[in-house]
């Protein structure tokens, strides 16, 4: 298989954003859906919409996210839309809950390691591509947090993010999502991301932003303060590519507050995410890192 490319910058800037998207030579076609982490009431690491306004208006695109499976300020959609606004995406971008009248969609997985379907909101079908914007991070559960959660938990509805959770099992409850086997529950993930890989085929488009790196997710409403200093921007067509290129990065840094951040990611067996989602075949882990000033 031939290395993926993946662009990155050390330069932290707006502007660099769509720079490197350009990199990609790709024109996102139709209606656009740029996934977010809306973050969760309270925490103070989520990538503010200011910043990624010139990459969203490039694409002339609409945001998305889905409800969560846990309670919180995200779980049903009107408290979602509130936050939404008092985190300033309904200021400067049109918004979609995706699953927002509880509607999903149930996109098949013949191949999948551990769930052999995902269930995602409804309005995904209104989409003819996508741009995942991915906060780069250590993740409670996951370990870290990339291009391949916001395909699968970010991407799913409510429901589907519980049965990722759950590994499978329907109307799972919510002590259930975290007495599972880990590793699975990471295969489940490669999985769902994989249906999404496949719904938009070469109509998607990935770019990490390794900023605020805290162990917590911004999911987290009380999440830890980040642990080590900005690495920089990523992009690639790849989502596999582009999340082991932020794992090396991470190793490779000189910041002695990586070992925090390495902790979870290990702890948690992350990368098994990457080497399953590689398995189903919806990346490639060997890539090039071409530098942009």
């Amino acid at each position: 298989m031939e290395k993926a490319k993946v662009y990155f910058t050390k330069n932290l800037t707006k502007e660099n954003v769509v720079k490197l998207y350009q990199q990609l030579g790709i024109n996102l076609p139709g209606k656009v859906a740029v996934k977010v982490h809306s973050g969760e009431a309270g925490n103070q690491n989520y990538l503010k919409p200011e910043f990624l306004k010139p990459m969203i208006d490039y694409v002339n695109g609409t945001v998305v996210e889905c409800n969560t499976a846990y309670d919180g300020a995200r779980d049903t959609t009107a408290k979602h839309e509130v936050l939404m606004q008092e985190h300033g995406w309904s200021k400067y971008f049109d918004v979609d809950i995706m699953d927002g009248e509880n509607a999903k969609v149930v996109l098949e997985i013949p191949n999948g390691k551990v769930i052999k379907k995902n269930y995602v909101g409804s309005h995904l079908e209104n989409y003819d591509s996508m741009l995942v914007l991915s906060h780069f991070k250590g993740h409670p559960m996951g370990g870290y947090g990339g291009a391949l959660k916001q395909l699968s938990i970010g991407v799913s509805s409510s429901v589907g993010k519980r049965y990722i959770h759950c590994v499978g099992k329907e109307n799972g409850t919510y002590e259930e999502m975290f007495q599972v086997d880990q590793d699975k529950f990471l295969e489940a993930m490669a999985d769902a991301a994989s249906s999404i890989t496949k719904h938009f085929q070469d109509r998607i488009a990935y770019i990490n932003i390794m900023a605020n790196m805290s162990v917590d997710c911004d999911c987290c409403a009380t999440a830890e303060d980040p642990c080590m200093q900005d690495i920089g921007i990523l992009a690639s067509l790849d989502p596999v590519a582009i999340d082991q290129a932020c794992i090396d990065l991470v190793k490779n840094s000189q910041d002695a507050g990586k070992d925090h951040l390495l902790e979870r990611i290990n702890s948690r067996h992350g990368t098994h995410t990457i080497d399953a989602a590689y398995d189903l075949g919806i990346g490639n882990k060997e890539y090039e890192l071409i530098e942009i000033a």
